[in-house]
C-alpha cells in the first residue's frame, strides 16, 4: 500500500482555515451577547459551544471546498478531453 504524505504546507493551511472559522464562532458569540443584553463573562464560559461552532463551519467550508474542487476537476477533466478529440475547434 502507498504511504501518503502530508504537507506541513497543508497542515498550516488547514489550521489557518479553522482558525478563521473559529474567530468567525467568537464574533458570532460577541454578536449573540450584544444582541441579547448577556454578561461579557459569557464570551470565556461559553467556549466550548464556540469550539463545537467553529468545528461546524469548517466542515461547511470543507465541504463548499470540495465542491468546488470536483466542479474544477470535471471541468478540466471536459477541457482536456476536448484537446484530445479536437471538438474545441469546431
Amino acid at each position: 500500500m502507498k504511504d501518503t504524505v502530508i504537507t506541513a504546507a497543508f497542515k498550516r493551511r488547514e489550521l489557518k482555515i479553522w482558525a478563521v472559522c473559529f474567530v468567525a464562532a467568537i464574533l458570532v458569540n460577541a454578536g449573540a451577547i450584544l444582541w441579547f443584553g448577556t454578561h461579557w463573562v459569557e464570551l470565556f464560559t461559553q467556549i466550548g459551544y464556540v469550539v463545537v461552532l467553529s468545528v461546524l463551519l469548517y466542515v461547511v467550508v470543507a465541504g463548499v471546498r470540495l465542491v468546488v474542487w470536483g466542479v474544477k476537476r470535471l471541468a478540466c477533466r471536459k477541457c482536456r478531453s476536448a484537446e484530445i478529440t479536437g471538438s474545441h475547434n469546431r
